[in-house]
């Protein structure tokens, strides 16, 4: 038998002890997190710069209204004289989230810096609405690209537990109540195969809004086709999925402007005004 004090101690050796002739090597540190910052606008045309920000003083005034529960409010950017129009898209620069709306015409949403003011733009549409969301995103959303099929989806070899969570998201889907809290499906933390998610793709279709958001790493959200249900997929700042859902709610909160935010906006617009002013 060998003496325990014969054997090497652990913990030393080739490679467990920092080289001393050269540098350390840390793990590259997560980046790309979008924060607010402050934008004033610059213009020769002062005439721009005042239709400008007579415009920006509406959206404000919009932001408090729709934060205290008003209906959302259109502003037509068309109305605007070239110049004045892109003093205006300089100021609001473009914030985290985007959205692509399927349909007749097909819509680009973004964000601007200013939570809850949103550009919409297609063929004869030039807009920013001042909403928690976009009203054609939400009326858009399950308006099927890919129909909804549910059970009627092709039985394959390797399923496992895509029958049994599709007739839980089904169910959630049917009796869903306005401004109930969502009900969430987390695949992260459920055995799956390759095969279930394929299945519950087609089983569930696809809707007509995709949804971005660029904050610390990305969220990328897609309406379904089946009523209420959203998949919900969230990626680190090297672009790894972390976590993988079904959402059953209106529209998951990763893309809802709050009232707290809606608020801020508010304020935020009010001192780029005062600034340029």
């Amino acid at each position: 038998m060998v003496s325990p004090f014969t054997l090497p101690p652990t913990g030393f050796g080739p490679g467990s002890q920092p080289d001393p002739d050269g540098e350390l090597q840390y793990m590259p540190m997560p980046s790309g997190m979008r924060i607010y910052a402050p934008h004033i606008p610059d213009a020769d045309d002062t005439a721009a710069m005042a239709e400008a920000v007579a415009m920006l003083a509406r959206m404000a005034d919009a932001c408090s209204d729709v934060a205290n529960g008003a209906a959302p409010v259109t502003f037509d950017l068309a109305t605007l004289s070239p110049a004045a129009r892109e003093v205006l898209a300089d100021a609001l620069g473009q914030g985290e989230v985007s959205m692509k709306l399927r349909g007749l015409p097909a819509v680009l949403v973004q964000e601007s810096v200013f939570a809850g003011v949103w550009l919409l733009l297609a063929a004869g549409m030039d807009v920013v609405e001042v909403a928690p969301v976009p009203t054609l995103a939400m009326s858009r959303a399950h308006v099927p690209h890919r129909p909804a099929i549910g059970v009627l989806a092709r039985p394959v070899p390797g399923l496992a537990n895509a029958p049994a969570l599709l007739a839980e998201l089904v169910d959630k889907s049917l009796t869903r109540k306005a401004g109930a809290i969502a009900h969430v499906v987390n695949l992260s933390l459920l055995p799956h195969t390759p095969t279930d998610l394929d299945w519950l793709s087609e089983a569930l279709g696809e809707g007509a809004v995709t949804v971005l958001s660029r904050g610390y790493g990305n969220c990328r959200v897609t309406a379904c086709a089946q009523p209420h249900v959203w998949k919900v997929q969230f990626y680190n700042s090297m672009d790894t999925l972390i976590l993988d859902t079904y959402e059953v709610c209106e529209i998951p909160e990763v893309a809802i402007a709050a009232a707290e935010d809606l608020t801020d906006s508010a304020t935020r617009i009010r001192d780029v005004i005062e600034a340029i002013q």
